[in-house]
């Protein structure tokens, strides 16, 4: 690949996509289109904020055309960089596109200026992707991503949401969105209790997901017979970690005995 060289005047900075733009490439977030486009979309995230960082969960399931399922088990949670995460609902290409970019261009910002961006900065340039994506939303390939991580400068988690136009606004505790977001985010607000441990936000953020997939068919519940959980990944002062499948599968397995104890569930877990 060819090194392209700028003079001071036309210097792109720390920005991949300006970068890309200079050099004559097209930045690879899709563009709009004359025709309507059928595309698979991710559906239910959620994050909450713990006494030590924060918790990000995302079921498996894409569904196509509003009922069919397209994929069991499609990721939905990514690391942004070592200190922050995003998830992502919506059209699931457009998505997942706009989060290798997001990745890229923090990872760029860092080379060339030779620090990190703040938490608040990756959280400002995610916003940026989220409006210059805002001609396939209005064709109906919305992207809403989900940002969160741990801020070294105020030493605790923090939370950000986005709508369609690029608007970023910060949340308190915690957050759901997608399909089942409404199910999962009411969940999260009965039992969320400030200074909550890591496990017990965890457990809180599967049982978000259980109940949002018990309530809405696009998003995903655990499967055992497939070995699909929903990924549950923490950022705290010690950088992002995605657990383990076999302790999703604890934490699930916790949710339905505390449930079945409650009569919640039918013999053999069936949710009433």
């Amino acid at each position: 690949m060819a090194l392209y060289l700028f003079p001071p005047n036309d210097d792109p900075g720390p920005s991949f996509v300006e970068l890309l733009r200079r050099a004559h490439q097209q930045p690879p977030l899709p563009q709009a289109s004359n025709f309507p486009i059928e595309t698979r979309h991710a559906t239910t995230i959620a994050a909450l904020r713990y006494a030590n960082g924060v918790v990000m969960a995302g079921d498996r399931r894409a569904v196509e055309g509003g009922a069919s399922i397209a994929h069991r088990s499609i990721e939905k949670v990514f690391p942004a960089d070592r200190y922050s995460a995003v998830a992502i609902a919506g059209a699931a290409g457009p998505a997942i596109e706009m989060v290798r970019l997001f990745q890229t261009q923090i990872e760029h910002y860092e080379k060339v200026e030779g620090e990190a961006l703040t938490l608040e900065g990756k959280a400002n340039q995610l916003a940026q992707f989220v409006r210059d994506h805002l001609p396939m939303a209005m064709q109906g390939l919305g992207v809403v991503p989900l940002f969160a991580g741990w801020d070294a400068r105020r030493a605790t988690g923090r939370i950000f949401t986005y709508d369609m136009t690029g608007g970023r606004y910060e949340e308190t505790d915690f957050h759901a969105t997608g399909s089942g977001g409404r199910d999962a985010k009411n969940t999260i607000k009965l039992g969320y209790r400030d200074g909550m441990s890591r496990n017990e936000a965890v457990e809180l953020a599967v049982e978000a997901l259980y109940q949002a997939a018990d309530e809405d068919a696009a998003t995903g519940g655990p499967d055992p017979l497939r070995g699909i959980y929903p990924i549950i990944a923490t950022v705290d002062e010690s950088g992002f970690k995605r657990l383990e499948s076999e302790e999703v599968a604890e934490r699930f397995a916790a949710v339905l005995s505390r449930r079945e104890a409650r009569g919640d569930v039918a013999s053999g877990g069936a949710p009433r």
